[in-house]
């Protein structure tokens, strides 16, 4: 298995104050908004975008949530190997707001079918918009696209993306696995 770096830790800090910075250009108070973290990867990215627009871009008020697709996924059944479902943790209603689906990576798009899914279960969403680090190129299979993305990479179907982060891995990079 070999590997190859695809972002430093410094290029996915600057890019994380980019994509910060884009949400707050357009939820600017973020009253009407909600982030909602996919778990378990995308959980880490949407706290790290928080922490930037607490600390950096002093917005105070920030709904945080997290949702689990696991039983949602239309591949749910069809491994050998037994999933391990996350907590899902949203503690607002998501009637009439607008939601900002973050997860790390979009590879074929069906994981955030599954979101849609699952999220149609706290209420009825004004707007949903997709947040990636992550936008693995030519590899959809359904119709999804980000709204906010980091970087766009293209990768051939056998290769992995793997984002690791510091509070989670110990360090900040992202690698291409072959």
């Amino acid at each position: 298995m070999s590997q190859k770096k695809l972002l430093s830790a410094q290029e996915i800090n600057i890019i994380l104050h980019r994509l910060a910075c884009q949400l707050l250009e357009k939820h600017l108070d973020f009253s009407e908004t909600l982030l909602i973290g996919l778990q378990p990867r995308g959980s880490a990215l949407a706290k790290r975008l928080v922490k930037i627009l607490k600390e950096e871009y002093k917005v105070e008020d920030i709904k945080l949530g997290f949702l689990d697709i696991t039983f949602y996924r239309d591949d749910f059944r069809r491994g050998d190997k037994t999933l391990k479902a996350n907590k899902t943790d949203i503690n607002f209603i998501v009637d009439d707001k607008r939601v900002v689906l973050i997860d790390d990576v979009l590879f074929t798009g069906r994981s955030i079918r599954a979101a849609l899914t699952a999220l149609q279960s706290f209420g009825r969403p004004l707007e949903v918009e997709l947040l990636t680090l992550i936008d693995r190129r030519f590899s959809r299979h359904l119709p999804i696209q980000p709204d906010y993305r980091g970087r766009q990479v293209d990768v051939i179907n056998d290769e992995k993306v793997q984002v690791l982060w510091e509070e989670e891995d110990g360090k900040d990079i992202v690698y291409l696995v072959n």
